[in-house]
């Protein structure tokens, strides 16, 4: 069942038990952290994983492991992807849809975090091209091909909570640039297009989710300083220590990952819909002030008329209707 499942578990179990021969699976991100456990677990229960990153060289020695755990028929094969370029996005779409196999389940797991303020190679600020624009792109470029039953993941953060999206100023034109703000719109964007996408496809059998893999130490913090995480888990602790809650622990990489396959193949598909998770759960929705690693969801986050409205601004924003 899926309550037996909580913040400490891994993706070994989550997947106890089951058997993905014959399921093929789309994972963004996997030359390192979450992406290459991802890809790992899945291939060893047996799936077929086709694994997306922007450097090949790098992703073919992270991934050395899963296709040494391969079992039942799994495998592993790469594609490039560069999520912060369109003709790249759209070369690897187009790729996957002459191919013409199909997905039960994509997981878009790549991104990036607190970058600073720059421009993709079609000239949208970095978090919100990389992170969001680009799987926009790439997702509906390949929907025909998710099948009946399948599913999109959408790894995204409980960063969100910094930031609504802003559909009058994405790039920071004229808002003054905040790496932590940034982070957040991409992240709310991240849920928000997990909604709409649901909305548009549940007729045919495909679901969409958006989930927070909780706090882990990956790659995806490079661009902070040494010291910034140290200070800031130690605010967090004074604060949940003041309200008689025990410390902050960060996940290991597999506890990390275990949220986007238990959403992928464990989770019912009314946990799934529409819906925001972390920890393997739903996750609630939350007013008012909160600690940064508390669980809950904003309800900005999870609007439907917000998620129609981000999916118009993207579609001008990539020149293209979906």
């Amino acid at each position: 069942m899926s309550d037996s499942f909580g913040a400490t578990s891994t993706t070994d179990e989550v997947l106890a038990g089951t058997n993905l021969s014959g399921k093929r699976v789309l994972v963004t991100g996997v030359s390192a952290g979450l992406g290459v456990e991802t890809a790992r677990v899945l291939v060893a229960h047996g799936a077929q994983v086709v694994g997306a990153a922007r450097d090949l060289a790098k992703a073919k020695q992270a991934t050395s492991e899963v296709r040494a755990q391969a079992a039942n028929g799994g495998s592993l094969t790469l594609v490039e992807l560069d999520l912060a370029s369109l003709k790249s996005v759209r070369a690897c779409a187009d790729a996957l849809v002459a191919d013409g196999r199909r997905f039960d389940a994509v997981i878009a797991n790549a991104g990036v975090m607190r970058t600073p303020f720059g421009h993709t190679a079609d000239g949208f600020e970095t978090q919100f091209g990389t992170n969001h624009l680009g799987h926009f792109v790439l997702v509906n470029g390949i929907a025909d091909l998710i099948a009946p039953g399948g599913r999109l993941v959408n790894v995204a953060s409980s960063g969100h909570r910094y930031s609504d999206v802003d559909l009058d100023d994405p790039g920071f034109a004229r808002t003054p640039y905040d790496p932590m703000i940034s982070y957040g719109r991409s992240k709310t964007a991240n849920i928000l297009f997990a909604v709409e996408f649901d909305r548009r496809h549940k007729a045919r059998g495909v679901r969409a989710t958006a989930v927070h893999p909780g706090g882990i130490r990956t790659e995806l913090g490079r661009h902070m300083a040494p010291d910034e995480l140290d200070n800031l888990v130690a605010q967090i602790n004074a604060q949940l220590a003041a309200e008689g809650r025990p410390p902050f622990r960060w996940k290991t990489i597999p506890q990390g990952a275990a949220t986007s396959v238990w959403a992928a193949f464990v989770a019912p598909v009314e946990d799934v819909g529409g819906r925001y998770g972390e920890n393997c759960q739903v996750s609630e929705i939350i007013e008012g002030p909160t600690s940064p690693v508390s669980p809950g969801v904003r309800s900005y986050a999870l609007d439907p008329a917000r998620a129609k409205a981000l999916w118009t601004k993207s579609e001008e924003m990539v020149g293209e209707r979906f």
